[in-house]
């Protein structure tokens, strides 16, 4: 039983999930993810355009010219584009990867550059779309203060890369900083993690509630920042990828290193389709 400042410490962290999924340009808000062919891809509400748009746009906005590396923004007539909040009409753009992307703004729409291992694509966003605020709330284990769990981190002197697989089909090589090792159920566990600016570490993992009580292909955990090595892994926070909410996401899933042999059950449920 968690005592009642932890526990309501992690009843607003939820709460502050939950809103963040709902908020403008969220996960919810998406509604498109389209791969650029080379050459020109139109732009606009007309069922023949490459990148539809919801019907209130114009039939014919513009199109995205891209070189096999490059993507340009060429809008037609006299609607107002914005791209970073400057109005214009054309415009080369940065991936959402790079330190400044560059957003394209249309009215309650917006649309960046995404760059994955598929390719090179436009990510789509409508403010109006309904599941802002239909989507039922965030569903959780009970919380409980025994996953809240001391671990010892070791970095490594050199980032190991490892192989993960996302949901597009392919397998991703990825950089990981360390390792934290913490006691589970009388056994030592260990998962691979990587270290943020701040220190904090960021671990996807699965574990035997994946496909029965938690989304099928993964979870997702932050830890407060390390202190030289102490670190506690609070699977309470665990959560679920933003696929788990949306088909146009592009995430990564846990690496077969992190695939836990011991049942988690803390953190963010899951009981929708199986990926």
């Amino acid at each position: 039983m968690a005592n009642d400042e932890y526990l309501n410490s992690i009843l607003k962290w939820r709460k502050e999930v939950d809103a963040n999924l709902r908020r403008e340009n969220s996960w919810l808000a998406l509604a498109g993810l389209f791969w650029l062919r080379q050459g020109t891809n139109l732009i606009g509400s007309d069922p023949n355009c490459d990148i539809k748009l919801p019907s209130r746009a114009p039939a014919h906005l513009g199109r995205f010219e891209f070189d096999g590396n490059n993507v340009t923004l060429l809008v037609d007539g006299d609607t107002a584009v914005e791209v970073n909040g400057e109005a214009t009409k054309t415009a080369q753009l940065d991936a959402d990867e790079e330190d400044v992307p560059s957003f394209i703004t249309l009215g309650e729409m917006r649309m960046v550059v995404v760059r994955r291992s598929k390719g090179v694509g436009i990510r789509l966003w409508d403010n109006t779309r309904d599941e802002r605020h239909t989507r039922p709330p965030r569903t959780w284990y009970p919380v409980k203060e025994e996953y809240r769990i001391p671990a010892n981190y070791a970095r490594f002197e050199e980032p190991k890369i490892v192989q993960m697989p996302d949901i597009l089909g392919m397998i991703l090589n990825e950089k990981m900083n360390g390792e934290v090792t913490f006691p589970f159920g009388g056994r030592s566990l260990k998962a691979l993690v990587t270290e943020e600016p701040d220190h904090r570490l960021y671990l996807q993992f699965k574990d035997l509630t994946n496909g029965d009580t938690t989304f099928p292909a993964t979870r997702y955990l932050y830890t407060e920042p390390h202190d030289q090595g102490q670190v506690v892994v609070d699977f309470n926070k665990a959560y679920n990828p933003p696929c788990s909410f949306t088909n146009y996401a592009t995430c990564s899933f846990a690496p077969r290193q992190n695939h836990l042999e011991a049942r988690i059950e803390a953190g963010e449920t899951y009981s929708g389709p199986r990926k």
